[in-house]
């Protein structure tokens, strides 16, 4: 079975964001093939979940990782930060859109 590169799904979620009426960045790249994904979430600036792109025994599965409380910023960001520092390779995308973990879920369900 085909995999699909990391740079094709980040790619596919800004396109599927945008579509939607919503903003989507890379705020950090990371390898092109077969970098993890985190998902930044927010809705008209409010924080919302950190999501991960994580692999088990049943396929990828999107999880919320991160400071339990998703308002607190600079929680948020020593996370991202410390998880950058440790994976140099993990993509770090912002998705600002009304209910963007039922954005991400349907994207997932395409890949």
């Amino acid at each position: 079975m085909t995999r699909l590169t990391s740079r094709f799904l980040v790619d596919l979620l800004l396109r599927r964001t945008e579509a939607a009426g919503g903003f989507a960045a890379i705020l950090a790249r990371g390898d092109e093939t077969s970098g993890v994904i985190l998902v930044q979430c927010s809705d008209r600036g409010q924080a919302g979940p950190l999501l991960e792109r994580r692999f088990s025994p049943a396929g990828y599965v999107w999880e919320a990782v991160g400071p339990a409380d998703d308002s607190d910023g600079e929680s948020r960001e020593n996370y991202q930060n410390r998880r950058r520092k440790a994976d140099p390779d993990l993509w770090l995308v912002e998705l600002d859109i009304a209910d963007a973990p039922q954005l991400v879920a349907e994207w997932a369900a395409l890949t």
